[in-house]
């Protein structure tokens, strides 16, 4: 087999990935493998699209953002429109995850407050050091 085409199983052990993911991104068009009988062979533009989807759900972005991206560089061929998106989007997600941070802080103190009040009251036993 050519080196430019892989098949399901080489996808999911290089991606470490399931079929069944796979296939889920092909049936949301992310994903175009070449279909021969019922055998998938997955391009290096499937491998490219698939590593760019994996990192942006990493990063917490919905499939209709990583569409979005992906869809970019398929219209115009080069990079530079997909590049500014993804960057608005990571500015987004990243503010998105800052502010989640700071909320998860605030309700991490106020859960320790509780628990160091519980135990000076004498209510649980000492957490030990």
């Amino acid at each position: 087999m050519p080196n430019d085409v892989m098949t399901i199983r080489e996808m999911c052990e290089a991606y470490d990935v399931t079929p069944r993911t796979l296939r889920f991104y092909e049936s949301k068009e992310l994903l175009t493998p070449i279909r021969v009988g019922t055998k998938r062979l997955f391009t290096r533009r499937d491998r490219a699209r698939l590593a760019l989807i994996l990192r942006g759900k990493r990063f917490g972005f919905s499939l209709e953002d990583i569409r979005q991206t992906l869809d970019l560089y398929d219209r115009d061929g080069g990079k530079t429109a997909q590049r500014q998106k993804a960057y608005e989007l990571a500015m987004k997600r990243l503010a998105e995850m800052e502010a989640q941070r700071a909320e998860l802080d605030v309700a991490i103190a106020d859960l320790k407050a509780e628990l160091g009040d519980a135990e000076a009251k004498g209510l649980v036993p000492r957490r030990a050091a």
